[in-house]
């Protein structure tokens, strides 16, 4: 194991002297981040390794992180790319990074960008991003965080930086760092000394205060698996607060006591059905309590969305379903309430969001009344619910 391990960065204090340097400020609610979604680029991406296409976006080491974006080029483009599939957060870019890998086999890799204004002394930031674990890695990780600095980092090494994340996820652990397939936020508040110019993502600890745990490939994923924590980035904010205002992070609601099973079926279709039956035969499940989509889901709507384009007569009616322990949590936890109608909902959004007209979509809200047809007996009670959670399509 080779890490090295040099401070790259030697601050040297920062004076502001006059009120002539009060316009260089950024007003309350203004994001600092310039390009924050990636999609300004400067040039076409042809390659891994592309970050500095991105407008203002640079890595501070000799490995460089990615920006991926629709691309004739499979391993950068978007949704799908060389180490998974994953919808933007915002818009059609996003950028990746290596978190961890075991004795720095594959170098980390940063994000930096510099402000549009420096941070004013004494006052609070909100500070958001979006991270995403590819589904070819071979390593899930903690301490994914941001830096701000006065300074930018900069070193041609491969190497770790090691310094501080000022923000971080407040819980900091595996569960919330290992979920492929949707974007979690990390955010937090951040008291400025002043000065501070840059924003700086990754892992900025050594590979003794990281934790990691081994992740295992999901079945239907077919990227060749990477010996490395990676992680999907999106969507990075910096936004000064007013007084007595508070960062609006999501707080996700804890579902652990709840199942987290996703049951999933073989669609098989053959050239002798028709349209309407190979629509019909389409099946989407969902986790106890979620909406968001798993990538045999969104295969299934893509599938879908084709078929409504290249048959402009056809509507289609979106069945959602619960399962009846979700209704019954939902009367006391309301997060957890008409998940039938929430999952039908979802869907239609999704399909207008890939060119469907909103009026040729029909959602149904089917409620937990109508059990799954192919639960069968020797199914135990999570699979049960498992395949109630649900949504059915009839194309018209």
């Amino acid at each position: 194991m080779n890490c090295v391990t040099n401070n790259l960065r030697k601050y040297s204090s920062i004076v502001l002297i006059g009120l002539s340097t009060a316009t260089s400020f950024a007003q309350e609610g203004e994001n600092l981040v310039p390009n924050g979604s990636f999609e300004a680029t400067d040039g076409k991406v042809k390659k891994l390794g592309g970050i500095e296409s991105a407008t203002g976006w640079t890595s501070p080491t000799g490995a460089r992180a990615d920006l991926y974006t629709p691309s004739k080029v499979p391993d950068i483009n978007t949704p799908n790319n060389l180490y998974g599939k994953e919808e933007a957060k915002e818009g059609t870019n996003y950028a990746g990074i290596v978190g961890y890998s075991f004795g720095n086999k594959v170098p980390r890799t940063y994000l930096m960008v510099k402000l549009d204004a420096p941070l004013k002394k004494g006052m609070k930031y909100c500070v958001k991003f979006n991270v995403s674990l590819a589904e070819a890695s071979k390593y899930a990780t903690n301490n994914i965080g941001a830096n701000l600095s006065k300074k930018p980092f900069a070193t041609e090494d491969k190497t770790i930086i090691k310094d501080v994340a000022h923000v971080m996820h407040p819980e900091n652990d595996m569960k919330k760092f290992n979920q492929m397939f949707s974007w979690d936020q990390v955010c937090g508040t951040f008291t400025a000394e002043g000065g501070e110019k840059y924003v700086t993502i990754g892992n900025f600890y050594a590979d003794d205060k990281t934790k990691s745990e081994n992740n295992k490939k999901p079945k239907d994923v077919k990227v060749d698996q990477v010996i490395a924590a990676y992680y999907y980035i999106d969507d990075v904010s910096v936004v000064m607060l007013n007084d007595g205002e508070k960062c609006d992070c999501i707080v996700p609601e804890d579902n652990t006591e709840f199942s987290a099973t996703i049951y999933q079926k073989a669609i098989i279709l053959n050239d002798k059905m028709t349209v309407n039956q190979k629509i019909d035969k389409q099946q989407v499940f969902f986790a106890f309590g979620k909406t968001a989509l798993t990538p045999s889901g969104k295969e299934a709507l893509d599938f879908i969305a084709e078929q409504l384009k290249a048959n402009p007569a056809l509507k289609l009616e979106i069945q959602g379903y619960s399962d009846p322990e979700e209704d019954k949590v939902g009367l006391e936890k309301p997060q957890y309430a008409e998940m039938s109608r929430k999952r039908a909902e979802a869907i239609t959004v999704y399909l207008t969001d890939k060119g469907i007209d909103a009026s040729r979509l029909i959602p149904v809200d089917k409620g937990s009344e109508n059990p799954n047809d192919e639960i069968s007996d020797a199914d135990d009670d999570d699979l049960k619910m498992a395949k109630n959670r649900r949504v059915f399509f009839r194309a018209l």
